[in-house]
């Protein structure tokens, strides 16, 4: 298995922007700064005579490993946003599409659905409340989440949360509680991918944060083959939203999928998931043409451009003869280590 690759820090999701201020001399000013576009300059009113000049410089987000590793200038037949694309026939296993599927590289929230094929494999009680502790809060991204400290939900819940709507205090709370704790969940996802021959993947953690949660396109096709297979799993990843009561008020979680609400795609099974270093992924048991096809799309240049090129495939196996679906683009580069 490849080493897990070096920490590449620790980024927030959204860019970064850097503020330089030129402020004429003022009295004790109250001012409202408003953030314009990128890199412009934005005029930001004062109370009396007296304005700043704010100066906004675009700082974009860091490259994911795939960008550095130049995974991108891969160049393929569909024109894919995606540095890493599988495409496989699931009940045959032919391969209609590969493009760099043995790299390996951080997998991000994709680290859910091991999460969720353990808790559902586990026989626990679905129905058994779990309090959210100070312990469930990001301390690797510090990413914010509305699930607060202090929250009770029942296992099945939070394991809702965690697939569909990619909690991270629901699925770190899951691993928490697992018997043994997390120490040992950890092991166990290690242990499953290794049963499941996924060769190169390592899990460091529950949630997906951490870069060194690493995988192949190749390898996270096997885990979506068998989780595929798992009803609850089916259910939970797919639903549209899920309600929850916390204190006197009902919150809507909403799937970050898009496209589980569109008609005109058959989604068994799905996941997404984003880091910084690990760019936007998507990984689907879809039902194309009347075939199941397993999709795993990693290290996408954005947000729907990974929803982009699943369309861009459906459309491709849909209006070409079975027997002339077949691409292969050999890896840019070797995993790193």
């Amino acid at each position: 298995m490849a080493a897990p690759a070096a920490q590449a820090g620790t980024h927030k999701k959204t860019a970064k922007k850097a503020v330089h201020h030129s402020t004429h001399a003022v009295k004790h000013p109250v001012a409202k700064s408003t953030l314009g576009a990128r890199g412009k300059r934005v005029r930001v009113a004062i109370r009396g005579k007296h304005r700043s000049v704010v100066h906004v410089a675009y700082v974009p987000a860091p490259a994911s490993f795939g960008q550095m590793d130049g995974l991108h200038t891969t160049e393929d037949p569909l024109d894919l946003k995606s540095g890493v694309a599988l495409v496989m026939d699931q009940d045959t296993h032919e391969v209609l599409f590969s493009k760099n599927d043995q790299t390996v590289l951080p997998i991000a929230s994709l680290s859910k659905l091991m999460t969720g094929l353990l808790i559902s494999e586990s026989g626990l009680p679905m129905d058994q409340p779990i309090t959210v502790t100070q312990d469930d809060v990001d301390t690797i991204k510090h990413s914010r989440s509305r699930l607060r400290v202090g929250t009770v939900l029942t296992r099945g819940e939070l394991l809702h949360l965690a697939l569909m709507a990619s909690e991270n205090r629901a699925a770190h709370a899951l691993a928490r509680t697992y018997p043994g704790g997390e120490t040992a969940f950890v092991a166990l996802m290690n242990a499953k991918a290794k049963e499941l021959g996924m060769t190169e993947t390592h899990y460091v953690e529950p949630t997906g944060l951490s870069s060194e949660n690493q995988s192949s396109a190749l390898d996270l096709s096997k885990l979506v083959n068998v989780a595929s297979h798992d009803p609850m799993l089916r259910e939970l990843t797919t639903s549209h939203s899920f309600d929850i009561e916390m204190g006197n008020r009902t919150v809507q979680f909403n799937n970050t999928n898009r496209l589980v609400k569109n008609p005109t795609w058959d989604i068994g099974l799905q996941k997404t998931g984003f880091i910084n270093e690990a760019g936007h992924c998507l990984l689907m048991q879809v039902k194309v043409a009347g075939r199941k096809l397993i999709m795993v799309f990693l290290d996408s240049a954005g947000s729907m451009s990974r929803f982009a090129d699943a369309e861009r495939v459906r459309r491709w196996v849909e209006t070409r003869p079975v027997n002339s679906i077949r691409v292969s683009v050999s890896d840019k580069s070797a995993p790193r280590g």
